[in-house]
């Protein structure tokens, strides 16, 4: 690029020839019919060669692994942008034309550089482009068929997807229990997986025959079976297990895409039954409505003293003989990290017991609401103050805050006692029946 320039004593003007310097650009290839495309290491190693062969100032290297087929939405090649309008550098060496846009908003926005004179040259492997109407409108034709092609295969893999799904085939990684064949003339086609198959098929069976948890399904896939996933060779977790449970894949039908309402009957052999299904689907629904509906106080505040686990509830109905039922809750291990632990159950009014006597022996600031509940029992002696008539002076001591703790943990709301006990600046524990503040 020249610029003229007058002297300043107003003689001839001196040509001057405008530095030209160099961003050197690489994207690695994320499209399946560039697979043979050069790496990002191997782009940049042929490029510098070439600016070493022709003396080319490169002023900074950039990588980047975003796919150039959407505007906006490559972080290094944005900066880029930037960087040229800033005058960081002008000129911008990459593998091939495709590498700097794969749609319309950026390939604008290059030629815009260009007529701005921000952007003097793109230098690609074979070719280069600088700010000539002949120059630009090959590179735009060079990009434009880019997204050309872009656009055709976006069409060309859902049509594909289309005729899969159409076939009983389904896209993507087959559920566990199940194998993607890898034979050519069954290709993307679901087989049993020999190993894993058995026992998915006895894990519904369990659910819906002896009405089994998900929890319980977790620890005996975990700590009797050490069951691994075939992808990716890790243990399944308690929402997978869900998850898998309610699949109707394993019955022979599936829904693509997920949530559209388009069902097939799969070419896979089924693991199971729809009757299995169904039942299983019973099972579920109601360890979800009993998950939702059921709520204790103190659950989700403890951990097991001896194994780390979560503390978890259960309630027991006992019928007297004279007809009067009473509600019993139990507290104890969930035995999420260990399924043998020996923690033992503690009834919930024994434990209650034992926060209360718990109140007397903390410091008082260890109750993270203690304004709250001084406010409190200020509220409740005024209160009484205006209805009784009574005079004496308010004074709130810390005697008041331990007892109206003591009245929530006896008689406050479920949510009080929560938030009492969850306002605690030290860790509860349960173990042997036991409960114990861990700083």
């Amino acid at each position: 690029m020249q610029t003229l320039e007058t002297s300043q004593i107003g003689l001839s003007p001196v040509i001057i020839e405008e530095k030209i310097k160099y961003c050197l650009y690489a994207r690695k290839s994320t499209e399946s019919d560039e697979k043979q495309a050069l790496s990002i290491d191997s782009q940049i190693k042929e490029m510098l060669q070439i600016a070493e062969r022709e003396n080319l100032e490169i002023v900074d290297i950039r990588r980047e692994s975003h796919s150039a087929k959407d505007s906006g939405q490559r972080p290094v090649y944005q900066e880029l942008l930037e960087d040229i309008r800033r005058g960081r550098f002008n000129a911008v060496l990459t593998w091939a034309p495709d590498r700097l846009s794969r749609n319309a908003g950026d390939l604008g926005t290059l030629v815009d550089l260009m007529d701005q004179k921000l952007l003097l040259e793109i230098r690609t492997y074979g070719q280069h482009f600088r700010n000539s109407p002949n120059e630009k409108f090959l590179l735009m034709i060079l990009c434009s068929q880019a997204k050309l092609e872009n656009d055709n295969k976006s069409i060309n893999v859902k049509r594909g997807l289309k005729t899969r799904v159409e076939m009983g085939l389904l896209p993507g990684r087959a559920p566990t229990g199940y194998l993607k064949e890898q034979r050519l003339d069954r290709k993307c086609q679901s087989i049993l997986d020999p190993d894993r198959a058995p026992i998915i098929k006895k894990m519904f069976e369990k659910v819906a025959y002896e009405k089994w948890s998900g929890r319980k399904v977790y620890n005996w896939l975990k700590f009797e079976l050490n069951f691994k996933t075939a992808a990716g060779n890790k243990n399944l977790s308690l929402s997978n297990i869900y998850i898998l449970l309610q699949n109707p894949f394993y019955y022979g039908v599936f829904e693509y895409p997920k949530n559209s309402g388009r069902w097939y009957q799969g070419k896979h052999e089924p693991l199971i039954s729809k009757e299995l299904f169904d039942l299983v689907q019973e099972q579920v629904k109601s360890q979800v409505i009993r998950s939702e509906t059921k709520e204790f106080a103190f659950t989700r505040l403890m951990e097991c003293g001896l194994c780390g686990s979560s503390i978890s509830a259960d309630e027991k109905f006992k019928k007297q003989k004279n007809g009067n039922v009473h509600r019993h809750v139990y507290y104890g291990c969930g035995k999420g990290k260990d399924v043998n632990c020996k923690s033992g159950y503690i009834n919930e009014t024994d434990l209650i017991e034992q926060f209360i006597a718990l109140m007397d022996t903390i410091d008082i600031d260890e109750i993270g609401i203690k304004e709250k509940i001084k406010a409190e029992v200020e509220r409740f002696k005024k209160f009484q103050q205006a209805i009784l008539g009574t005079k004496t002076k308010i004074e709130i001591v810390d005697v008041d805050i331990r007892n109206y703790a003591k009245y929530l943990l006896r008689e406050g709301a479920d949510i009080e006692k929560r938030e009492l006990l969850g306002c605690l600046r030290s860790k509860i524990t349960l173990e042997d029946k036991e409960i114990a503040l861990i700083s």
